[in-house]
């Protein structure tokens, strides 16, 4: 999982000040009050305007905003969100590419108008009356499928070819893939379930919905200080995530301008996994074993070799028997770029948690989407070598699978994926 030291969505101190804010002005002072974010390309967040109602002000996680428009699609780089929702879509029987670009300026309209703190255009559902913006975020991706059935394959990328087969996939096919894909993240439920409700029937009789999930995290101002967010396994999770302040950040995750295809540009590539952890088997094993499959002390996220969490881990480290401190086998060891050629991935995930099976069993676990630039140079090398040795495979299970193109952010006046479907 990310840091959450490096969130897009900008709190804004004007938030506190006297006054009410109305949903539908929040960022109506648009243009005096944005903030710039630094090289990570992220989307700037705007101070609440006062408004004339004589209510009390937004805190600031009602408040915080993300820009839609940007070098980049938001929901990439933003912090962690508290509420996600994933959903794929595919295109209904006769529609097409003419279709598929009605739907996506649709969708931009609506996506734009929300993460502002705006009501939908039409028919809006009131399901976030009251509320702002809540750091919202809206993402489209397009699957491998999408481009056959849009007659765009000559501009479906290579980086988007199905992902090989692991050993440890126990893929539902009703649950992976889709033509299209989009990822909600909000820090209000209400507000990430309304822009839900708004793609869906923005749809219309284009698209219908081929799977969707629903993911939590620790909401902001949970705990003490920041810190790494915390898995189901109760693991401290994404300790060595790539950070926009490193040098190469942008080469690991973003196509670079000039990428193939040329659509693509400032783009990235979503691997969406549903991850089933077994969390009675885990929970089992002592504190002590569980901190051996990871390779990290459960409490700090430290590595087992010593230090504290961001203290580079030494493989090498043996203790009085000869042993290796950290298990040749351990989940951290495996996934460490270093161990891999250098391949690296951001990772983005929510937990989820959805009801207790029939044997007494929780369904819970990940649902785990990391960005790259190429999956081929990211995802794929870090799967592989899982799964021929990771100790942690024993735990989980990968119950469904996704691979998307998410194009570069719409610049202003223009809706996502313009440039491939009307290039």
């Amino acid at each position: 999982m990310p840091d959450q030291s490096t969130p897009d969505a900008v709190s804004s101190p004007e938030a506190a000040a006297k006054g009410g804010v109305s949903r539908r002005r929040l960022l109506g002072t648009a243009g005096a009050t944005g903030l710039a974010l630094g090289a990570a390309g992220g989307a700037a967040g705007y101070a609440a305007a006062p408004s004339a109602e004589n209510a009390a002000p937004l805190t600031s996680v009602g408040s915080d905003a993300v820009m839609f428009h940007g070098k980049h699609q938001p929901g990439i780089t933003t912090a962690l969100q508290a509420r996600g929702h994933l959903v794929a879509f595919d295109l209904a029987a006769g529609a097409g590419r003419k279709e598929a670009a009605a739907l996506l300026r649709r969708w931009s309209a609506t996506a734009q108008r929300l993460m502002a703190g705006e009501p939908a255009a039409q028919d809006d559902t009131d399901v976030a009356r009251d509320a702002g913006p809540s750091s919202l975020t809206v993402t489209f991706g397009f699957g491998h499928s999408f481009f056959a059935r849009t007659g765009l394959e000559k501009q479906r990328p290579v980086a988007l070819d199905p992902l090989p087969d692991f050993s440890s996939d126990h893929l539902d096919k009703a649950r992976s893939n889709g033509d299209l894909w989009v990822q909600i993240g909000a820090n209000d439920a209400l507000v990430a379930f309304h822009a839900l409700r708004a793609v869906q029937k923005d749809a219309g009789n284009a698209a219908r919905v081929r799977w969707q999930m629903n993911g939590f995290n620790r909401s902001p101002g949970a705990t003490g200080r920041p810190m790494t967010a915390r898995n189901l396994m109760g693991q401290v999770d994404g300790t060595r995530n790539p950070k926009p302040s490193e040098s190469d950040f942008d080469r690991r995750v973003f196509v670079p301008d000039a990428g193939e295809p040329a659509w693509m540009a400032n783009g990235s590539y979503a691997v969406v996994r549903r991850i089933r952890m077994l969390l009675d088997d885990w929970e089992k094993l002592s504190p002590g074993a569980q901190e051996d499959v990871i390779g990290r002390k459960k409490a700090t996220g430290a590595p087992l070799s010593g230090g504290t969490e961001t203290t580079p881990m030494d493989l090498d480290k043996t203790d009085a028997d000869g042993n290796l401190v950290v298990p040749i086998n351990a989940h951290a060891r495996i996934t460490r770029p270093d161990q891999n050629g250098g391949a690296a991935m951001l990772r983005r995930p929510f937990s989820f948690h959805d009801g207790i099976d029939t044997d007494g069993v929780p369904d819970a676990g990940l649902l785990f989407v990391c960005w790259q630039a190429d999956p081929l140079r990211g995802f794929v090398p870090v799967q592989r070598k899982l799964d021929r040795g990771d100790a942690l495979s024993t735990f989980v299970r990968h119950e469904s699978s996704g691979l998307f193109a998410v194009p570069g952010g719409a610049a202003t006046g223009e809706y996502v994926g313009q440039r491939l479907l009307e290039g």
